[in-house]
């Protein structure tokens, strides 16, 4: 097994033929730091190079992400291509910038409660068990909306992206080759990130959707690029003006709707019977006969003439 330690980069170093300085001193002083594609498969003690700043390990076997606690100074942290299941142990890198850990066997993006300061984040083509989809833990997320710039979440299965809206501050995100296809969804989570200029959305089940570049682009006011092509400002600014108009059509169809109602309450749901001609009547009589007045009886001779004709 092949370790990173202190003598591992000594050796490798071009210390041995510097005579001004000791081992110790060429190792506080170290600042970038390349091993990739050496094999290594763990990480040794390496806190004497504490003003350690850049660490190159991509393209190795490693593991697990462990004993960079010492590298409180370290800003950019390449680790991708590695055999990495959780994202773990990097609560001290408080002035960590950019994060790349794509090609691993990550399955939740985690971990990242402390990283304050992190503006890039690349966890692309996850190595993922059949059927899954890499999620997002929804602390870390929130602990690093106010610096992350740039996410690269490509080909992960990933099926929706509701826990990315905190990340307002956002001007790139990679998420190709996923199983996005909800545009409702898209529209409205990248109508909040007022800041987003580049987005690749190619190879998702949305972009081959109807209306997909059109919905996007007046969704995303600052988009510049979109699946590798510039967006025209005059496009733009056309199909805003459109949808608009469109809206405002339909607000005004659906407020005469309503005004129809009012005025007409019988127009929906209910019919009147056709209306039969109706011979004149008087208050209390029968019906005229060719126009003339009708009899009127009063109620007393109806009464006596009930009685007369009992008696009979």
């Amino acid at each position: 097994m092949v370790r990173l330690t202190v003598h591992l980069i000594a050796r490798s170093s071009n210390h041995s033929k510097s005579r001004s300085e000791s081992l110790q001193q060429y190792l506080k002083k170290l600042t970038h730091l390349n091993f990739s594609s050496k094999n290594i498969e763990d990480i040794d003690d390496l806190s004497i190079c504490r003003n350690l700043t850049v660490l190159y390990l991509y393209d190795n076997q490693i593991s697990q992400i462990c004993n960079l606690g010492f590298a409180s100074n370290l800003t950019h942290l390449y680790m991708q291509n590695n055999n990495i299941s959780h994202i773990e142990n990097l609560s001290s890198l408080h002035k960590l910038t950019k994060l790349f850990l794509g090609g691993n066997s990550i399955t939740v993006v985690e971990g990242l409660d402390e990283l304050k300061s992190l503006k890039e984040l690349h966890v692309e083509g996850q190595r993922l068990p059949h059927g899954e989809k890499l999620v997002f833990d929804p602390r870390s997320i929130s602990s690093i909306s106010d610096s992350l710039s740039i996410l690269n979440i490509s080909k992960n299965n990933i099926d929706e992206i509701w826990d990315l809206t905190p990340l307002k501050k956002l001007t790139h995100l990679f998420a190709a080759d996923n199983q996005l296809q909800d545009l409702q969804e898209l529209e409205t989570v990248f109508s909040q990130w007022s800041e987003l200029r580049v987005l690749d959305l190619s190879r998702n089940p949305a972009y081959h959707k109807p209306k997909y570049r059109d919905r996007l682009t007046t969704a995303c006011k600052t988009l510049e690029d979109l699946d590798g092509k510039q967006i025209n400002e005059l496009s733009r600014q056309f199909l805003i003006n459109w949808k608009a108009s469109r809206n405002a059509k339909k607000k005004t169809g659906d407020e005469k709707d309503i005004k129809g109602q009012i005025n007409n309450p019988f127009a929906n749901g209910f019919h009147m019977s056709p209306q039969h001609p109706r011979s004149s009547t008087s208050s209390q009589g029968k019906p005229s006969e060719l126009g003339r007045p009708g009899v009127t009886f009063r109620t007393d001779q109806v009464g006596a003439s009930s009685i007369r004709g009992q008696k009979d």
